[in-house]
């Protein structure tokens, strides 16, 4: 059995990839609506329970697991960490997929590696700040002592759970945007106009993650840009195509 952590588009996407080349597959994901877009892809096996690297140890000794696919979403380090140490314990092979990374060349883009860093440099950038970092990163925003006095607004999915604990956090009605991605640079551009933006923050999670059409969208309204860089993670093995993923597995079948 090959098992995916599949928590973005193109994970599920790889995932499905690799079941309609006629190998077992379960698709690892963390919220109902996650498990709910995996259902098109008939026969394909679901765990929706969060794992440590105990947890993934237990998984894979239990389910007979070939292969472990790394396809969760380029800013998920502990997932990673946790399924490489795993890998290692119980000798299944390790494959990263990792999207690539959008190039911003912009001289009003500022990297940091952190979200407690991208909320100060934001306080210092702007009055008005817009959060493009999805809902996991929130409660560090909420309580910055830098985004004290600031407008920030967040941009998050429109799932119940999520709209309530920004709404629990303190983010008022008027300052959530909770709409599915991704978004045209239009669609980015009229909203940070319509929330009088003045500075966005943002992670850099390539062009299927809407880096790319943001960046358009700050470039061409000359907004600052707070980027979140990728964690560093020294991956076993990694490619960033469907086809390096491929290879890697049918290479472990054939050595049996």
């Amino acid at each position: 059995m090959i098992f995916v952590a599949a928590g973005t588009q193109d994970g599920r996407e790889l995932a499905g990839l690799i079941l309609g080349q006629g190998y077992e597959v379960t698709a690892s994901v963390v919220s109902e609506y996650g498990e709910e877009l995996l259902r098109c892809y008939s026969g394909i096996k679901v765990n929706n329970k969060a794992m440590d690297e105990a947890g993934f140890v237990e998984y894979f000794t239990q389910h007979n697991v070939k292969c472990f696919v790394d396809a969760s979403h380029p800013y998920a380090a502990n997932i990673s960490t946790n399924a490489m140490k795993a890998c290692e314990q119980c000798g299944v092979p390790y494959i990263r997929y990792e999207r690539t990374m959008s190039r911003l060349d912009y001289d009003k883009a500022y990297y940091v590696d952190s979200v407690e860093a991208a909320a100060q440099r934001a306080g210092e950038l702007g009055r008005h700040v817009f959060l493009t970092t999805g809902s996991r990163s929130l409660p560090i925003f909420a309580r910055a002592q830098a985004l004290k006095g600031c407008e920030v607004v967040c941009r998050i999915l429109p799932e119940a759970q999520v709209v309530r604990e920004a709404r629990e956090l303190g983010f008022t009605p008027d300052r959530i945007v909770a709409m599915q991605g991704p978004f045209s640079k239009e669609l980015n551009r009229e909203l940070f106009l319509k929330y009088n933006a003045e500075v966005v923050v943002t992670k850099n999670s390539g062009s299927l993650g809407g880096a790319d059409t943001k960046f358009a969208a700050v470039k061409e309204l000359g907004l600052p840009l707070v980027v979140i860089d990728r964690p560093q993670v020294a991956y076993t093995n990694m490619t960033d195509s469907f086809a390096g993923v491929l290879a890697f597995i049918e290479a472990i079948i054939a050595k049996g």
